[in-house]
């Protein structure tokens, strides 16, 4: 355990860092007794985020078994030279931490940018994976106009230096606060619905991240290198679509059908196209239902895993 962090105690959670060819920060949730042998879960957060995304549902699901979430390389208080926080990079280091850490097959759930890694990861190590559940993930791009404000956020990414310069410019010159509150007015339906002790603990990492970002490598060029990652992926929609297809199950898909990222479009057309997933939508709420309907969205988990991972029908799944 990490003496010097305790910001997710008041959620039940431990800090820890491990060595996976790079120091990793990630939190835990030991599971309660009787739990011992319920498939863990590891949750992996988006373009921007960190483990404080899932504090909420992580306590939740604690309640029936072991719960990890882990900082991405380049986010939270994970390092990461830009080098390795693009998006397969990235899949290689969940890939480490399900092998190192973990050591069993687990539940994946993974959000928005996470969402797409947790599918790679899926399709290159199926071993490891014992379920897949996608929170509003980074789907194929679809023919629907996009949200202006999002659309002008990600066209920087295709200028050389824009983003880098810009994103280093805002750090400069918003507080901490004020940067974190853009993000959620971005990606919350109704911000009245997000936790003010999150939205705290979200503060105080990207604080304690700034102030070390020497340290750490550079932050921009390792968000940008991520983002434009993820680009890459979605703007092949064929492909990616593809790749879905041929994702071993179970696979759960949720969404809200009020997200401003990845329109609730993409995420009808993925369902329709992949008759064997579970899809879910969630009425009036953004791009993090995690954060914005915690408790609908641990309870659908819940039932999901019951039923198609450790219930009696998913036993009976492959006869």
């Amino acid at each position: 355990m990490t003496a010097d962090l305790a910001h997710a105690t008041p959620w039940g959670a431990t800090h820890h860092h491990t060595d996976l060819g790079g120091d990793v920060h990630w939190i835990h949730w030991d599971a309660p007794e009787g739990g011992v042998d319920a498939t863990p879960m590891v949750l992996v957060h988006g373009l921007g985020g960190s483990h404080t995304n899932w504090l909420e549902v992580g306590q939740m699901w604690s309640q029936h078994r072991e719960v990890f979430a882990l900082d991405l390389r380049g986010f939270g208080l994970t390092a990461g030279h830009p080098a390795d926080t693009a998006v397969l990079a990235n899949r290689d280091l969940v890939v480490a931490f399900l092998e190192h850490v973990v050591r069993r097959p687990a539940i994946v759930v993974g959000n928005s940018m996470g969402g797409m890694i947790s599918t790679f990861v899926t399709r290159s190590r199926p071993d490891l994976v014992a379920g897949l559940v996608l929170v509003d993930p980074a789907l194929p791009a679809v023919p629907v106009r996009p949200d202006p404000v999002v659309a002008s956020r990600f066209a920087v990414f295709a200028l050389p230096g824009v983003a880098e310069a810009g994103l280093r410019r805002a750090r400069q010159t918003l507080p901490p606060r004020v940067l974190a509150e853009q993000v959620a007015a971005l990606v919350f339906a109704d911000r009245s619905k997000g936790s003010q002790a999150v939205m705290d603990v979200n503060v105080e990492v990207a604080t304690r991240r700034g102030a070390i970002d020497g340290a750490m490598g550079d932050i921009d060029r390792s968000f940008t290198r991520a983002a434009r990652s993820l680009l890459v992926v979605v703007g092949r929609p064929r492909r990616y679509a593809a790749h879905l297809a041929a994702l071993p199950g179970p696979v759960l898909l949720l969404h809200g059908d009020k997200d401003r990222l990845v329109s609730v479009e993409a995420a009808r057309r993925t369902a329709r196209a992949n008759p064997d997933w579970d899809y879910v939508e969630f009425a009036g709420v953004g791009h993090v239902p995690q954060m914005e309907v915690p408790q609908s969205v641990a309870a659908v988990v819940d039932e999901w895993i019951e039923r198609r991972v450790e219930g009696t029908s998913a036993a009976g799944s492959d006869e």
